[in-house]
């Protein structure tokens, strides 16, 4: 105390008068946070668990198809905002989704940007996806990519509504700082390459065209058709077990890296065997889980969430959750992750943990 008020008296200030003037200076004593979300013992998303009902979602996306033309709103969708971050354009951290209609006769006019993005169809076949001059037709299940800076347009010359879901890395971007959006110069691309090119090219796992030369960091391929999706998952529920925190997951992947189908983005499919209840775990990445088919309930730290086929629904990261399919048939769950960067900047983290119900 001596020695402190002898400073003081040699600065001719003391310290709150030290303190209020650093202010003036655009800086904060590091001893005085009190802020916990600054150095936390441990992961805590401001992102809660959260179910969308695509009952309700749906209702109010047909309300816009008759309220909003394609041209007025260009991508008729309706953003999925998780309740703890509404300030925020997020559904989890660092990921968005949103659920889009494009009507019979409707075209969403060409654009890209630097955000990555899917579209996993719900309903409504034959409606395309171009990307970078190809165009894939798309099916319920299908999970069709348009990656960073491709040029993109949709369309719907069918003669029902298509419903998808998209998944970007717009958060992640946005937080970097590194997002860019350019309009397209027409409404559509013209075709370069013949239609479902590259689905029919890369259509095994197994074999991969040795010609193509392939340096982008995504994946050369637009579309993982449900067709060979659900072949997969039907006989490995025949042949397999699968892993007691997630059932039968399988990732979508680059054929040519064996890695995940984007960098920012991990996808997955799944599938909970009858009446199961998986183990519990906690794992430092976010997901959004899309329900393809089936009915059950997901328990979010302590939380539970009823989700039955079409609904999404968000785990935070870090939250412990465990799976329980409630019914007698299997349950398959789609998901997209932020798991590509976490494990590319070495957080990834998993534990298991004891279940919560």
């Amino acid at each position: 105390m001596v020695q402190s008020s002898t400073q003081s008296t040699a600065l001719g200030i003391d310290a709150e008068q030290y303190y209020a003037g650093l202010d003036s200076f655009s800086v904060e004593p590091l001893w005085r946070n009190t802020d916990p979300r600054l150095l936390p013992t441990e992961p805590k998303s401001r992102a809660v668990p959260h179910v969308w009902r695509y009952d309700d979602v749906r209702a109010q996306l047909m309300t816009a198809g008759r309220l909003i033309s394609a041209e007025e709103a260009e991508r008729r969708v309706l953003m999925l905002i998780n309740p703890g971050l509404a300030k925020k354009v997020e559904t989890a951290n660092n990921l968005y989704a949103g659920i889009q209609l494009v009507l019979p006769g409707e075209i969403a006019p060409m654009h890209k940007h630097a955000a990555a993005a899917f579209r996993f169809v719900i309903e409504g076949s034959g409606a395309y996806t171009a990307v970078d001059g190809e165009r894939a037709h798309m099916h319920p299940g299908d999970i069709v990519l348009t990656p960073s800076w491709a040029w993109h347009d949709h369309g719907n010359f069918t003669d029902e509504p298509v419903v998808w879901m998209d998944g970007l890395d717009l958060p992640l971007i946005n937080k970097l700082e590194a997002n860019f959006f350019v309009d397209g110069p027409d409404r559509l691309q013209d075709e370069s390459r013949p239609a479902d090119s590259t689905e029919r090219l890369y259509s095994t796992s197994r074999l991969n065209p040795a010609w193509q030369t392939w340096d982008k960091p995504y994946s050369p391929v637009i579309n993982y058709p449900w067709s060979q999706t659900e072949q997969l998952l039907k006989s490995a529920l025949d042949d397999w077990s699968g892993s007691p925190t997630d059932g039968l997951i399988f990732e979508f992947t680059n054929p040519n890296s064996g890695g995940p189908i984007m960098p920012t983005m991990g996808a997955y499919i799944q599938a909970l065997p009858a009446r199961t209840h998986t183990e519990a775990h906690q794992h430092t990445s976010s997901a959004i889980y899309h329900v393809v088919r089936g009915r059950g309930q997901t328990i979010v730290d302590g939380e539970v969430l009823d989700w039955s086929e079409h609904d999404t629904f968000t785990v935070p990261g870090w939250s412990v959750h465990e799976h329980i399919n409630t019914e007698n048939e299997p349950a398959i769950l789609f998901s997209h992750t932020d798991i590509p960067v976490l494990k590319a900047l070495g957080y990834y983290q998993e534990r298991a943990c004891p279940r919560q119900a």
